[in-house]
C-alpha cells in the first residue's frame, strides 16, 4: 500500500523537523521519514550555539538576524522554553596577530548590523576571571544566544504532530523515482512506499547519499564533530567562550598561526557553553574520517587539554560524558536551500555544518515558503543546489 503526501522530508534532525513544521503549519501534509532514532544524527550530539561571531558579513550572517527572531517567536508558539538562553559570547585573542584580523573583521560585522566591539584585557577579564592570563583581549557580542537542539527537536514533532504532521523513525530510504503521474514515489528499507509532489532532501551528512537516488550530485562530507561535557558547576564568567585561532585562519588562510600537528590533524578548536542543567559542553574537533563518528581518547584527550589550558580552574572539574556527530560540510563552506533543476519538486535543505543549530528555524520557514509559494528570495541564489548541478539528469 502506497501512503500518500503533499510533501515527504527525508531526515528526522533539527533542520528536518523545521522542515516539516514550518510545512504543516502551511496546511501542507507532511511525513517525515527518518532512518534512525530520536536524535540519532548530527542534532543529538553538536553543542547548543546561535553564534553570530563566527559568521562574515553576508548571507548566513543575514540568516542568522533572521533565525534568532524566530527562536524567540517559537518559545511561545511551542510552548515551551526550548532551553533558549542569550549569554552573549566573546571570541579570546592570544596574539597581536590574531588581534589585527579581529579588529578588522569586528568592524565588518558591526557595518552589517551585528552588536559586537573589542574588550581590552581588563574588560575581559571583568567578564570572565577565570582565563590564563595569555589571553590578551577578546571580542564580545551580546547577541551570540542559544538553545537545546533535544528541546527544539522534541516541540517541532509535538506541535506538527498535534497540526497532523507525521513522523516515521527507523525507516531508511532506498529508493526515489518520479512515477507515471508526475509525483515521487519514496521506497524505505522496509519496503514501506510513500508518494508526494514534493520532496525535500534534509538527511544532513547523508544527503549527499540521498540525492544519488535520483541522480543528482550534491556534495556533502561527514566532518566529525567531537565535544566533551562536563558535571553541573558553578558559573564561569558571564559569557560563552570561543577562540580566535580557528576562527583568523579561516578568515585570512595564508596567515601563520602556530598550530601544533595534533591540532592541524583534529581540526581543534575551542569552545565552551553553558546548558541550561549547568554543565558545560567543551569542544570541538573537526575532522574527516568518513562516516566514523566514535568518540576517540585523542580527541578527548586533546579537547581536554586545550579547555584546561585556557581555563586552568577546570583540571578541577570532571568530565562526565563525550559525544561526537557527523557535521555536514560542502565543499565551497554554504549550505545547500532550494528546489533541483530538471527535477520539479525535489528540495534539498542540508549542508550547515556548524549551523544547524543556529539556522534551524529560518531554513525551515524559507523551504515551506518555496514549496507552498513557490517562491524563493533572490538572496538564497548561492545556496542553490544547482551550483553542484554539473552531473544532474532530466527524471521523467
Amino acid at each position: 500500500m502506497v501512503q500518500s503526501y503533499d510533501v515527504l522530508v527525508i531526515g528526522g534532525g533539527i533542520i528536518g523537523l523545521s522542515c516539516g513544521y514550518y510545512l504543516t503549519k502551511q496546511g501542507k501534509r507532511v511525513v517525515v521519514l527518518e532512518s534512525g532514532g530520536f536524535a540519532d544524527g548530527a542534532s543529538g550530539a553538536c553543542d547548543d550555539m546561535i553564534l553570530f561571531q563566527s559568521k562574515k558579513p553576508g548571507i548566513n550572517l543575514e540568516l542568522a538576524f533572521e533565525s534568532l527572531e524566530l527562536y524567540k517567536s517559537l518559545v511561545g508558539e511551542l510552548e515551551d522554553s526550548l532551553g533558549f538562553a542569550n549569554y552573549g559570547g566573546m571570541v579570546l585573542i592570544e596574539n597581536e596577530r590574531e588581534l589585527e584580523v579581529m579588529e578588522e573583521f569586528v568592524m565588518q560585522q558591526r557595518s552589517y548590523g551585528l552588536d559586537v566591539e573589542i574588550l581590552t584585557k581588563a574588560a575581559m577579564r571583568k567578564k570572565q576571571p577565570f582565563l590564563h592570563e595569555r589571553f590578551i583581549a577578546s571580542t564580545y557580542s551580546p547577541m551570540d544566544s542559544q538553545a537545546y537542539p533535544f528541546a527544539v527537536m522534541h516541540k517541532f514533532a509535538r506541535k506538527g504532530r498535534q497540526m497532523g504532521m507525521q513522523v516515521v523513525h527507523k525507516s531508511p530510504v532506498v529508493g526515489i523515482q518520479k512515477d507515471g503521474t508526475g509525483d515521487f514515489l519514496v521506497t524505505t528499507a522496509q519496503n514501506m512506499q510513500y508518494r508526494a509532489p514534493h520532496v525535500v532532501n534534509a538527511a544532513g551528512a547523508w544527503a549527499g547519499k540521498v540525492a544519488d537516488l535520483i541522480g543528482l550530485n550534491v556534495p556533502m562530507e561527514p566532518r566529525r564533530g567531537q565535544i566533551i561535557i562536563t558535571e553541573k558547576i558553578p558559573a564561569i564568567g558571564e559569557t560563552n567562550l570561543w577562540s580566535a585561532k580557528y576562527l583568523v585562519t579561516k578568515l585570512k588562510p595564508g596567515i601563520q598561526i602556530d598550530s601544533t600537528e595534533e591540532e592541524k590533524r583534529l581540526g581543534l578548536a575551542f569552545a565552551l557553553t553553558r546548558t541550561e542543567g549547568d554543565s558545560y559542553l567543551i569542544g570541538s574537533t573537526r575532522e574527516f574520517v568518513g562516516y566514523d563518528k566514535r568518540t576517540t581518547m585523542e580527541g578527548i584527550r586533546a579537547i581536554i587539554n586545550q579547555a584546561v589550558s585556557f581555563i586552568p580552574v577546570l583540571k578541577d572539574v570532571n568530565f562526565i560524558r563525550a559525544i561526537a556527530g557527523l557535521r555536514p560540510a560542502t565543499p565551497d563552506g554554504k549550505m545547500v536551500l532550494g528546489e533541483h533543476a530538471g527535477v520539479s519538486g525535489f528540495f534539498t535543505a542540508a549542508g550547515h555544518e556548524g549551523d544547524g543549530i543556529s539556522l534551524a528555524p529560518i531554513t525551515g520557514k524559507l523551504l515551506a515558503d518555496m514549496v507552498c509559494e513557490g517562491r524563493s528570495d533572490a538572496r538564497l541564489e548561492e545556496l542553490s543546489p544547482n551550483r553542484f548541478a554539473s552531473n544532474a539528469k532530466e527524471v521523467s
